[in-house]
């Protein structure tokens, strides 16, 4: 069957440009056989590339990516490993003590398992387990702490209040009025990592870049997918692409993609680090879910993300990101008001995967067939540990997080794209609105 083509980025990813100058990527140009093909190079799939490799030793795992791992989707986010993604809105949160118990169990061993990547096998990339901040700028989002530390109270998650000159000083600006400290979140260089880890994987593990599936036929003793570069049979074929997984051959039409946007400054100069003022790297999520997302990175940037729009195609233009930035140079303004002229080194998108009802994609989706998508959030934790227990069930282990993962539910067929569309436009831009100095 004939697989949707990958649309490239119009524009890098800031943390992957911050990296500099990289080498050549190492294309697919020949015909190959292996054990386990892994398709797609974000968190699930590094990571089931990962644990297949450590698994199964003998045999020979292949990882393909269609663009440069670290400057796709999964290297274009905040990079916050989040250990509980609350959700204060839902008033049903605080009393599912069974759903909270089981995301946070995933969340904690896909963060052990990135752990274990930056102590054992020296994978660098600003690791900070300092937490996160969630901040608020207007009374809407005091309200919004509240309802979450009631949540977290009820839960017996720890968090800690900070007044105004408390996270004023955290973070250098005035914009802030009040914040709940959890100490859970690791953060990290997501692109960075990404980066740092393809060069980790075991020996048995080879990647190739740039190298797009094209067409995949389904057969009872190997699996033949065309590439760009070249045919690579295999034995199991490991899902782990995202939205695309759903132009493969299962769960069509249920996708509801969405693109989140950020910015990126250069690195500042001491005397603009002292305008900031900030007594170290920090990472601030909004309390009123569509407000801007901050950090001060370990290398002396400053990051902002906000606006969500709908992605048609799962594509997103330079039109869509040119009209983001706008906005997040009035992000900046509000926040560094005497900073904000020196404006972005770097603006872009990032692909974020959901469905109607919540959904998730995790288990055996035909014979030999694995696949992992729809994190809905909270990509980097819950990701890796997706791609870590989706290997596992490959080679038939078992545990409680592909018990967990099995049991979700599945994406259900969404509505027609059009109405979806005009529905998630909506929506956002509304929510974007509502929530006021918050963005």
């Amino acid at each position: 069957m004939k697989i949707m083509p990958v649309h490239m980025e119009p524009t890098k990813s800031g943390w992957f440009a911050a990296l500099g100058p990289r080498p050549p990527a190492n294309t697919l140009r020949a015909d190959l056989d292996c054990d386990h093909l892994v398709i797609g190079g974000g968190w699930m799939g590094l990571h089931c590339a990962r644990r297949l490799g450590e698994l199964d030793p003998e045999a020979r795992v292949v990882l393909v990516d269609a663009g440069r791992i670290g400057d796709g989707a999964a290297g274009r986010c905040a990079g916050f490993a989040i250990d509980l993604a609350h959700n204060p809105r839902n008033k049903h949160f605080a009393e599912d003590q069974k759903g909270n118990e089981e995301e946070y169990h995933v969340n904690v061993e896909g963060i052990d398992y990135l752990r274990d990547a930056v102590e054992r096998l020296g994978v660098d990339c600003d690791w900070d387990p300092s937490g996160k901040y969630h901040a608020a700028a207007t009374p809407r989002g005091n309200d919004c702490l509240k309802e979450m530390s009631t949540a977290l109270t009820q839960i017996g998650k720890p968090h800690t209040w900070l007044d105004r000159d408390e996270i004023q000083a955290r973070t250098g600006s005035k914009h802030y009025f009040a914040a709940i400290h959890t100490p859970g979140t690791v953060l990290m260089q997501p692109a960075k990592y990404l980066v740092n880890m393809v060069a980790a994987l075991p020996e048995n593990v080879t990647v190739y870049e740039k190298t797009q599936v094209t067409d995949i036929d389904y057969r009872p003793q190997q699996h033949v997918c065309q590439t760009s570069g070249g045919e690579i049979r295999a034995r199991k074929v490991f899902l782990c692409n995202a939205a695309y997984l759903t132009k493969s051959g299962f769960y069509d039409k249920t996708a509801i993609p969405v693109y989140t946007y950020a910015s990126m400054t250069r690195q500042l100069t001491p005397s603009e680090l002292a305008q900031v003022g900030a007594s170290g790297p920090f990472g601030v999520i909004p309390a009123e879910s569509f407000g801007t997302t901050m950090r001060l990175t370990n290398d002396n940037r400053l990051f902002l993300r906000n606006v969500y729009s709908y992605a048609r195609g799962f594509r997103s233009r330079q039109s869509d990101v040119d009209y983001a930035k706008t906005h997040h140079e009035e992000a900046f303004r509000r926040r560094y008001p005497d900073l904000a002229p020196i404006g972005y080194e770097n603006s872009w998108g990032g692909l974020l995967t959901m469905a109607e009802n919540g959904g998730m994609v995790f288990g055996q989706l035909a014979d030999r067939v694995y696949g992992a998508a729809f994190c809905n959030g909270t990509g980097v934790a819950r990701g890796t540990g997706f791609g870590k227990a989706l290997a596992e069930l490959g080679l038939g282990q078992s545990s409680r997080s592909i018990d967990i993962l099995n049991a979700r539910t599945k994406p259900n067929r969404g509505y027609p794209a059009w109405l979806t569309e005009i529905g998630v436009r909506a929506t956002t831009k509304w929510r974007f609105l509502r929530a006021g100095k918050e963005t």
